[in-house]
């Protein structure tokens, strides 16, 4: 459609131990939340005007049902934080959580943005002490996640050392309950890794994917690690089995189904040509991280891997009837069997004309990419087809959010929400938000637009 006119793998299983580096487990035994024992970790649900991980849920739809349709724009209220906020706010029970950059997370009462607490929990490491990269300084940078079974809210940060930490704090005061290492992978070297992608929580465990620094600098590979909610010592992860690369690193992380299945996106790997790697793809894993159950890989992967051309730019999204749909830095859609995932070459169909990065979200099978072309509406047909119905300008192209009838996205270099109709893409409304990142998503919450920003955190309200 046109234009829219715009006014085989390797499975590590570690426990944790104490080290005073940083980078292992310091608090041992996690306290119960106030009120009695900790009930049974379950994945986040979502309720009116909470958000409590990337795009509301688990299958990571950023569809906010009941959200007011917008017919005019406000300021609410900003926060200024200590840090650049690269991950979205979640948002549970009146209160949004944050973690920033500066290795800081906060608790802002949704209403008024005023502080409720905060938490420093490390020294972030500045841009010149890692071998590449384009954060500085690189602390908190994945969205967190809420588990309602605890009551905790988990981020991960990275202090000084490279070292990459799972922390898990009372959702009510900010205390720490226990945290984990995450640098679980043997014979790598830490400060290449970055925890870029969102944090989910399902099945009493708490995901975090792992992948490069910008630049894609030394000896790093791509792994997802699972740790307990409960604060259980034990750590799980599924390794990308290539000799280097294939990061797990867009900021939409893990996407998890009822069943409790992990679909995660992998970029370009080491290997070009000859045997299969399980680099560019996506993957379906085993709740435990014990098994990849299926794959999915362009029949191209080889050459993509050699002009780093990946699809892990984005993270799938199931949709309706076991589908999945994927889309990465080559331009090419693609929607897969997500019972099946196809195996190289192995999707259902596919649709030129998107190179994505960050997150999708959907309202039924209407989904909505962030394409580098402009913000576009594919739609998914008889079950097995894809139709492009419209396409915003380039310049509007953030990871969307659905609700009241819109679709809500960021113009990242100039700083401005953007409201666009669902059904046709033409601007609703507009509000100039200031800097931010180039991933940068709102959360719908109440009647409320919440958006990272390069300096905290700004509240619009829909009227």
């Amino acid at each position: 459609m046109g234009r829219v006119a715009y006014g085989t793998a390797l499975v590590v299983l570690t426990a944790a131990t104490a080290c005073g580096s940083g980078g292992e487990s310091r608090a041992d035994s996690p306290s119960p939340p106030p009120g009695g024992p900790a009930a049974t970790s379950s994945a986040p649900v979502r309720t009116a005007g909470s958000w409590p991980t990337y795009h509301g849920a688990n299958d990571r739809s950023g569809f906010a049902a009941g959200f007011p349709a917008p017919s005019a724009l406000g300021d609410a209220w900003t926060a200024r934080l200590d840090g650049a906020v690269y991950g979205q706010p979640i948002v549970v029970d009146g209160t949004a959580y944050v973690g920033t950059e500066n290795d800081t997370v906060y608790a802002l009462d949704l209403a008024t943005g005023r502080r409720v607490w905060q938490r420093r929990l490390g020294t972030p490491v500045p841009r010149s002490a890692l071998p590449c990269g384009n954060i500085d300084p690189l602390g908190i940078t994945g969205t967190p996640a809420y588990d309602p079974g605890t009551r905790t809210v988990f981020v991960a940060t990275e202090t000084t050392g490279g070292w990459h930490t799972l922390v898990a704090l009372n959702a009510a005061d900010g205390r720490v309950r226990f945290t984990r290492g995450l640098d679980v992978v043997a014979g790598r070297d830490p400060t290449a890794e970055q925890q870029r992608g969102a944090l989910a929580v399902a099945g009493g465990r708490v995901y975090v994917p792992f992948g490069g620094l910008a630049g894609d600098c030394g000896n790093y590979v791509g792994y997802v690690a699972a740790a307990r909610t409960d604060g259980g010592r034990e750590v799980a992860s599924y390794v990308v089995p290539t000799r280097r690369m294939g990061g797990m690193w867009a900021p939409s992380g893990p996407a998890i189904v009822p069943s409790g299945d992990v679909y995660v996106a992998v970029g370009n790997g080491a290997s070009l040509s000859g045997a299969y790697d399980g680099s560019d793809s996506v993957l379906r894993l085993s709740a435990d991280l014990s098994r990849r159950l299926s794959y999915f890989a362009p029949k191209n992967w080889g050459s993509e891997n050699s002009e780093d051309q990946d699809l892990g730019s984005t993270g799938p999204l199931p949709l309706p009837g076991g589908r999945v749909l994927i889309a990465g830095k080559t331009g090419d859609i693609y929607l897969l069997d997500g019972r099946d995932l196809g195996g190289v070459g192995g999707q259902r169909a596919s649709l030129h004309g998107c190179v994505s990065f960050g997150g999708m979200a959907r309202n039924g099978s209407s989904v909505y990419l962030p394409c580098e072309e402009g913000l576009q509406r594919v739609d998914v047909t008889g079950g097995s087809g894809l139709r492009r119905v419209w396409r915003a300008p380039g310049d509007v192209k953030g990871s969307p959010v659905v609700g009241g009838g819109a679709v809500w996205t960021l113009d990242t270099g100039a700083g401005v929400l953007h409201a666009l109709s669902e059904s046709d893409g033409r601007s609703l409304a507009a509000r100039r938000i200031g800097e931010v990142s180039r991933f940068a998503s709102p959360t719908l919450a109440g009647s409320l637009v919440l958006v990272p920003t390069m300096r905290g955190v700004t509240a619009i309200s829909v009227r």
